[in-house]
Parts: structure tokens; C-alpha cells; sequence
């Protein structure tokens, strides 16, 4: 789950992935092992890309924090460059085609079933919520508004989310709540502005979103993102487990948090498995190459129709609300399902995620010359993992900073 999905969920989660990041670079995922051809109409970024230096992204590797991150890797694919590689403490294996939690990347496929439901007439972005659940308690909020975090949705408040602590997590690490339970944690307070006036990144949204889809199609949401998505695709490692499930089988790494101890000290709690309750917004499972291939067929257009691909890179031209870190510049950077990031000429689109134990992102540009997929395991809820990530995706994407 990303930082600013709601404030209290990211108590227990890890503070930035999203967050900052987004003070970056747009970042996206998914080049498959061979060059791609620009969509028809895209212009390619291609020429903004400095050639891929594998010795600089080797070194960010290399600089790994060790009380910070236990594990990372990152893979690079694209007709600019390729590269895959780990680091880990001693003792610690990697797989980097295994799996991983993904967090809020979750959220770029629930976006895409939404659009290919609005492209099948089924969903209109335009109309009301409550058009498609009649007991939402705010009028005047659109299906599309919900995708680009432009709906003023309050964050949830009332829920045992926990004092934001290693330790507490480590004890409630299994626990589970359904959509419902999370979406009634807004129960009695306002919108934060004017639906459509302002940006703010907010699971809620993505909540509220899955329950629609559930609603217009009358099926579980993760059999529509299997249908639609998963099985067209052959995305193997890819999947949405119950909430009451916590195994991640074939993972990546075994991730674990830190816990300090009332006498001094400290004990690891392994968290390869906890309960993956976010759902749409944030409780899926997958893998590098998995991620690469979905990325590929979305921009590609393999899984929208161009009017719905389109809104994938297409930006509400508001600013954030107030109090906002989610977007550079005080200006929106999320479109219905990516996030847009600038730098030194660079464009790419994508998406952060993070669970406790896990910061992942995926991220391309548009042409798909390049796309970095990584995952990196914090030992710690307060992001001090984060200035390790970013220069990991500025490496890989050869800028000069982010943000």
C-alpha cells in the first residue's frame, strides 16, 4: 500500500513507496526481453535516454543499506538496454523471477478491468457512484474520479490500523478486513474538496472502485481480474488471494521487519506471509517477468481499446490539495491507473506499491524502450528505505535526480 493511500493503513505499512517516489520520476513497467515498436501515434522517448549504464545501476545495488534493506533486485528490459541483478545480506537467497507482495501497483490493474468495463458501455466514468452503489454515502463523486484520485474521498479513520510500530504488526500481521469494513471506516466525516477540483492519491478510491466492478458484473472481483486479465495474459505468478490467505508461494525473498525489545535489542518476525486484506487497492501478489508482461500488453493496447488506453496518460489538469506530497510541483501526476514522472527529458509511466516488508515498483517509458521493475525489502515501517529506491529507479533511468 502507498504512503497517502489513507493515512491510518499506511501507519503499518511502509510511509513512501508512492509517495516519494511520485516527488520523481514517472516510472512504469514492462518491457519484454526484445524491442518494441512505438504504439501507433506515441512519440517515443527513446531519444531522451542516455544508454543504459549497467556499472551505475550495479553500484546502486551495491549501495544496499544494510540495517535498512535486507534485499533487492531490479530487471531492466528494452530495445535502450537490459540488466537483472540482486543484492542481500549474506545468507539471504533471491529469486528474481519469484514472487512478491506489490502493494498499490494493485491498483493499476483494478483501473484497467474499470476502463475495459467502461469500454464494453457497462461502466460510465462520467456518472455518479451512486449510480452503481446505492448505499455510498457521497453524492456528486464519478466512477472516473475515483481512478485519478480526484474524488476528495476521506481517508478512514476507527479501524485498529495499530500504533504504526514493527512490533504491532508483527502480532497482527494475519489480520484480515473486507472491503466493506475498510470503506466503513469513513463513516461520518465530509469530503475533503469538491469532487473533481483537486488531486489527492487515496486507496479509498481503489476500494470503492473494485466493489463497483463487483457490482456492474455480479462476480468477485478477483475472478474479473483473473478473466480479464491474468489468464489472456499467462500471468503465472500473478494473482489476488483472499484476505484470509497469507501464503506467497515460490516468493522472491524472504522478507522480515525488525522488532526492538523492551530490555534493548532486537528479534527479526519473518512477514513473507501476512494477510493481503487491500485487496484491489493493494493485496495483490506477482513477479518481475510477470509485471514486465502486463505492462507490454497495456501499453501496447492489448487490453484496452485506444479511448480507454488513452486516459491511462491523461492527467487532470488540477492541482493537488492541500497538504499533498504525493505530486511534484503542486500539479496532479496521476492519470486513471498510472502516475506520471518527469526528469531530464525522461517520461515514464507507472505505479509504487509497498506492504510491510516490501517496497516494489514498475515503471516505462511510454515507447517502452525502457522499463525497471524492482523490489527491495525494508526492515523497518518508516521508509527509511527510500533514498535507496531512488537511486535505484535514477540509475536505471539514467537521470540525474528525482523530483
Amino acid at each position: 500500500m502507498n504512503a497517502n493511500a489513507h493515512k491510518n493503513q499506511t501507519r503499518w505499512t511502509v510511509l513512501a513507496a508512492a509517495g516519494a517516489l511520485a516527488v520523481a520520476l514517472t516510472v512504469g513497467a514492462g518491457t519484454p526481453a526484445l524491442a518494441v515498436a512505438p504504439a501507433a501515434g506515441v512519440s517515443s522517448s527513446a531519444s531522451a535516454l542516455a544508454p543504459l549504464d549497467r556499472a551505475a545501476v550495479r553500484a546502486a545495488l551495491d549501495r544496499r543499506p544494510a540495517a535498512d534493506v535486507s534485499a533487492g533486485f531490479v530487471r531492466i528490459t528494452g530495445s535502450t538496454g537490459k540488466f537483472e541483478g540482486v543484492s542481500a545480506e549474506r545468507g539471504m537467497a533471491v529469486d528474481p523471477q519469484g514472487r512478491f507482495r506489490i502493494g498499490s501497483v494493485s491498483k493499476i490493474f483494478t483501473a484497467t478491468v474499470v476502463l475495459q468495463l467502461a469500454a464494453e458501455g457497462r461502466v460510465d466514468l462520467d456518472a455518479d457512484v451512486r449510480r452503481y452503489l446505492s448505499d455510498f454515502p457521497y453524492e456528486g463523486v464519478t466512477v472516473g474520479q475515483l481512478l485519478n484520485h480526484t474524488s476528495g474521498l476521506p481517508n478512514g479513520t476507527g479501524m485498529p490500523w495499530g500504533d504504526g510500530s514493527t512490533g504491532w504488526f508483527a502480532e497482527h500481521k494475519f489480520d484480515s478486513f473486507a472491503p466493506g469494513e475498510v470503506l466503513a471506516s469513513m463513516k461520518g466525516q465530509t469530503l475533503g474538496f469538491d469532487p473533481g477540483t483537486a488531486q489527492q492519491y487515496n486507496g479509498m478510491n481503489t476500494f470503492v472502485a473494485g466493489l463497483v466492478v463487483e457490482k456492474v458484473t455480479g462476480h468477485r472481483y478477483a475472478d474479473e481480474l483473473r478473466d480479464r486479465i491474468i489468464r489472456p495474459l499467462g500471468l503465472h505468478d500473478t494473482s489476488l488471494p483472499d484476505g484470509d490467505d497469507p501464503r506467497l508461494r515460490r516468493p522472491a525473498t524472504r522478507p522480515y521487519l525488525t522488532v526492538p525489545e523492551a530490555g534493548g535489542g532486537s528479534h527479526r518476525v519473518d512477514v513473507t506471509e501476512q494477510s493481503p486484506w487491500p485487496w484491489a487497492e493493494g493485496g495483490m501478489i506477482s513477479s518481475a517477468p510477470d509485471l514486465d508482461r502486463f505492462m507490454t500488453a497495456l501499453f501496447r493496447g492489448r487490453l484496452l481499446p485506444p479511448a480507454q488506453q488513452e486516459l491511462l496518460f491523461t492527467v487532470p489538469a488540477v492541482p493537488v490539495a492541500e497538504h499533498s506530497t504525493h505530486c511534484p510541483g503542486g500539479k496532479a501526476c496521476m492519470s486513471m491507473g498510472l502516475e506520471k514522472l518527469e526528469s531530464d527529458g525522461v517520461v515514464a509511466w507507472g505505479k509504487t506499491g509497498a506492504r510491510p516488508g516490501s517496497t516494489s515498483g514498475v515503471f516505462a517509458t511510454r515507447d517502452l524502450s525502457r522499463t525497471v521493475v524492482y523490489s527491495v525489502d525494508p526492515t523497518a515501517l518508516n521508509g527509511a528505505e527510500m533514498p535507496y529506491v531512488l537511486g535505484l529507479v535514477t540509475s536505471a533511468f539514467g537521470v540525474s535526480s528525482i523530483g
